[in-house]
């Protein structure tokens, strides 16, 4: 099945926060996890909260297009697969509807050029 992806052209850095009191959840990109060991949030990067204890700037982010089934099987195994087959490294969020992909932004235009070369279509945010 052809798949498309959307490239978003925003700076997203993943941090762990002592809490999520300082989250702006207003903003549309924001992505929490809390375990019992830690609260993490990716967000834009203009947008990190005050209360950060450590954190990673220099992501940019894929969008799979479409709802994803949940039983549509090895969808991001391929793209891991393909992605580091290359050596390079890509971060995964899974939403409701469709999954993200975080790549380094050093690698971001080798990855779009790699996805391309096995069938993916890639297309801009405006489009």
């Amino acid at each position: 099945m052809a798949r498309v992806i959307k490239k978003l052209d925003i700076d997203f850095t993943v941090c762990k926060v002592s809490d999520f009191s300082r989250v702006d959840f207003s903003r549309p990109f924001i992505f929490i996890a809390g375990t019992d060991e830690e609260c993490s949030v990716v967000c834009e990067t203009e947008y990190m909260p005050s209360n950060v204890t450590d954190y990673e700037h220099g992501w940019k982010a894929l969008r799979l297009q479409g709802v994803i089934d949940f039983e549509e099987i090895g969808v991001i195994a391929d793209i891991s697969r393909i992605i580091s087959g290359a050596s390079m490294s890509l971060f995964v969020i899974s939403t409701y509807n469709t999954d993200y992909v975080l790549l380094k932004e050093a690698n971001f235009d080798k990855s779009i050029a790699l996805l391309e070369s096995h069938g993916y279509t890639l297309t801009d945010e405006g489009e």
